[in-house]
């Protein structure tokens, strides 16, 4: 059996019932599919019953023999997915699924923002208090960075929570399963890069109102006298901060 890692985040769902419930969560629409960190291949049991195009991302040597040996059909990539070109393997869109290492949840979310042309879903299980920050509205506490970038150009759902006690080791919180399913029209009117910088500037001093927390930012006087400025990072909605963003960009 493979061991679980706590440096790399492991815990190893031990419930079928609730894996197939994930898999069947799955939506995969372009029929490719990357899954992040499959571990003993609970989860990629039943997605490889789905026939899609299928890779999955494994760092873990030891997780790597022993899907290599229990599921032939699947093919596995001992790749991190944080640094991994999916160009290698789909020319067009694809889903990321998975019961994601809980220690870089973060950086897998700002990952499928960056790719966010290629990412049609991203479907799998975090720490519920992570997962309900991403899914989070504008006026709540939970809501952040993360809830404004992937709302502007995902649909998000938090779907249901899991329990700690259907891993091995148990974590010591619950897991929230969510899916974010892109926009048909997933554009905004600021490039990406300059809107991820004004919203994490915001979110970075979320006491403050916007006038402070973004000043370095503001090009002229008459800028500084919109309303947005008077309020605070987590008053605005994704709408809002592209077009704060917008007027900033001092590119356009």
């Amino acid at each position: 059996m493979v061991r679980p890692k706590k440096h790399l985040g492991q815990h190893f769902l031990t419930d079928p019932n609730i894996a197939r419930k994930i898999a069947d969560s799955v939506l995969a629409e372009s029929g490719n599919l990357i899954e992040i960190g499959p571990g003993t291949g609970v989860l990629s049991k039943f997605l490889l019953e789905r026939n899609l195009n299928f890779i999955a991302c494994e760092i873990d040597t030891e997780s790597v023999e022993f899907l290599n040996a229990n599921y032939p059909a699947l093919k596995v990539v001992s790749e991190d997915f944080l640094h991994l070109n999916p160009k290698r393997f789909f020319e067009d869109d694809f889903t990321v699924a998975g019961n994601f290492p809980y220690n870089i949840s973060g950086p897998i979310l700002f990952r499928v923002y960056d790719l966010k042309d290629q990412i049609e879903e991203c479907t799998g299980m975090f720490q519920k208090e992570f997962a309900e920050r991403v899914t989070a509205q504008p006026r709540t506490k939970a809501y952040g960075i993360l809830s404004v970038l992937m709302q502007a150009f995902y649909h998000s759902e938090y779907l249901f929570t899991v329990s700690e006690h259907v891993f091995n080791p148990p974590p010591k919180v619950k897991s929230g399963v969510i899916r974010l399913k892109r926009k048909e029209n997933h554009k905004i009117q600021t490039p990406p890069k300059f809107f991820k910088t004004i919203v994490k500037a915001g979110f970075n001093q979320r006491r403050k109102t916007l006038r402070n927390a973004l000043k370095s930012f503001i090009l002229t006087p008459d800028q500084a006298q919109h309303p947005y400025f008077s309020k605070r990072a987590e008053e605005l909605t994704f709408d809002q901060f592209d077009e704060l963003a917008s007027m900033l960009n001092p590119g356009k």
